[in-house]
């Protein structure tokens, strides 16, 4: 007998991906799957491409890539309005992504020059006769296979950057949101009046295999730390560079001396907005004792007046992934079985598609909610006795991604000292909105770095080129060196080397 799957879990019918709202399981649109040889060529078009993308220069990608944010800007409401249908995202959410994804792309295109362009590098006094040249080259193809959870910003915080240094995209959204992945490329070809710049192919787990498999130049991938290991793995094979964006257990920590009003705001935001579907989401809070019972009660106050509903204007709106629902009902369960206190929600919490807002007090250290990602509007609160403490459990984790601190004298020491690549000081996820600040984790939330200059030099390939601008003085490169020549070298380095260390 057949079953129903969930709404908003894709279906494929007939070699088509068929894309459904996760609350009302009502379609948004059919893409045709793209098997290995679709994907193939699609790598082919984008590498005809890119050599008349590469070949516009700076400039001229700046002002394509500046139009297109433009109709972005223009189309906010409309985008927003999709992100909400294919995702369930509240609609509010929905352009605060859209915003911070334009502000991305602008930022690349305006500084894909300073960063990649062409630069003279010093000289050295051993061979002063050459001069070095330094310039970035784009690889080519970049493949990018995107998540569900942040269907605009978090892609363009690739394909932006990878557009600016002068590559060409092959982007693979998720199987979750097609439609919004569509919308983003179709879009690009309405600014820039080319397709296969930036080209979508859509499909399931093979999709994004293929993909990985298909020649181009690299990938980069956001989504689960298990999957970030087989596309690695598959990547291996063809010597494949990969940027990996994985999932992370971020933490929080309260000190002693911390606005305990925008902390507790802070903590339901970072671990609520988007239903807590966000990788850098706040997923763990440790709290001082001696301020904990203050903070929880503005905690508790500020998570319980949220509406959660499947309406555009929902403070929390649907689980998109059906299977989430039981990984949050299992994290509650395991808490409170073990000894949790639920001061808010609780194991009724969750009731499909929804899950309510769930506060945990001192859940055990081996929790599932404490060593696995959550994704859902769930925060446990540990109170601990200092921020030492506070700092050690913090950094008890396999994750890396991002981190938070509130506080006043300690807060930037111990920023420093999270073992995170990101971390914000009295906010959470600020990090994400600085488009020059460099964007990845450590550990098993990945490695390489999206946004800022990092993110552009990601996308890019180093070529050093030595000049020879003279005649060599005393000529060491040759076989045809003196002793001379050597004296000369050893009496070099040991003016530049040898006056430490003695």
């Amino acid at each position: 007998m057949a079953t129903t799957p969930p709404y908003g879990v894709p279906v494929v019918e007939d070699g088509v991906l068929v894309s459904t709202n996760p609350a009302s399981g009502a379609e948004v649109g059919r893409f045709p799957v793209a098997d290995s040889d679709a994907v193939a060529s699609a790598v082919l078009r984008a590498r005809a491409a890119a050599a008349w993308w590469s070949g516009l220069g700076f400039t001229g990608r700046r002002e394509r890539l500046s139009r297109w944010g433009s109709l972005l800007a223009h189309r906010m409401g409309e985008l927003a309005a999709l992100v909400h249908k294919e995702g369930g995202k509240p609609v509010g959410d929905a352009i605060l992504e859209i915003a911070c994804a334009i502000d991305h792309v602008a930022w690349a295109a305006r500084n894909a020059r300073r960063v990649l362009g062409p630069r003279r590098v010093r000289g050295n006094l051993l061979t002063p006769e050459y001069a070095g040249h330094l310039e970035y080259q784009p690889y080519g193809v970049i493949g990018v296979i995107g998540p569900w959870n942040y269907p605009v910003l978090t892609p363009l915080g690739s394909i932006a950057y990878a557009l600016a240094a002068g590559n060409t995209v092959v982007y693979k959204p998720s199987e979750y949101t097609p439609a919004v992945g569509q919308w983003l490329v179709d879009s690009f070809a309405e600014a820039v009046g080319v397709r296969d710049v930036l080209t979508c192919v859509h499909g399931l787990g093979e999709t994004g295999a293929a993909l990985c498999e298909s020649g181009v130049d690299k990938i980069a991938f956001t989504g689960s730390t298990a999957t970030a290991k087989r596309v690695m793995a598959t990547c291996a094979r063809s010597l494949t560079p990969v940027v990996l964006e994985c999932g992370g257990n971020d933490a929080l920590i309260v000190d002693s001396d911390a606005d305990l009003e925008a902390a507790a705001d802070a903590a339901v935001w970072g671990g609520m907005s988007n239903a807590g579907q966000t990788c850098i989401g706040i997923e763990r809070v440790y709290v001082v004792q001696e301020v904990a019972d203050q903070f929880l009660a503005k905690l508790v106050e500020k998570a319980s007046a949220l509406t959660v509903g499947t309406d555009p204007d929902a403070d929390i709106g649907p689980i998109t992934m059906p299977a989430q629902l039981e990984i949050i009902s299992r994290h509650i369960t395991d808490a409170v079985e073990r000894g949790a206190r639920a001061v808010l929600g609780g194991v009724d919490a969750v009731r499909p598609p929804l899950a309510y807002p769930t506060v945990l007090v001192d859940p055990p250290a081996d929790a599932a909610v404490l060593r696995e990602e959550t994704f859902g509007p769930v925060l446990p609160v540990i109170r601990v006795a200092d921020a030492e403490e506070a700092l050690r459990l913090a950094n008890d984790t396999s994750y890396g991604l991002g981190g938070a601190v509130f506080g006043r004298s300690r807060a930037m020491d111990l920023a420093r000292r999270m073992r995170t690549g990101m971390v914000s000081v009295n906010s959470v996820l600020s990090f994400v909105t600085l488009p020059r600040l460099p964007f990845g984790g450590v550990g098993d939330s990945g490695f390489g770095r999206i946004h800022g200059d990092d993110g552009l030099r990601e996308f890019a390939r180093s070529k050093a080129i030595a000049r020879r601008r003279a005649p060599s003085p005393v000529p060491l490169l040759t076989f045809r060196r003196t002793p001379f020549g050597e004296q000369v070298v050893r009496g070099l380095i040991k003016l530049m080397h040898g006056r430490h260390g003695r």
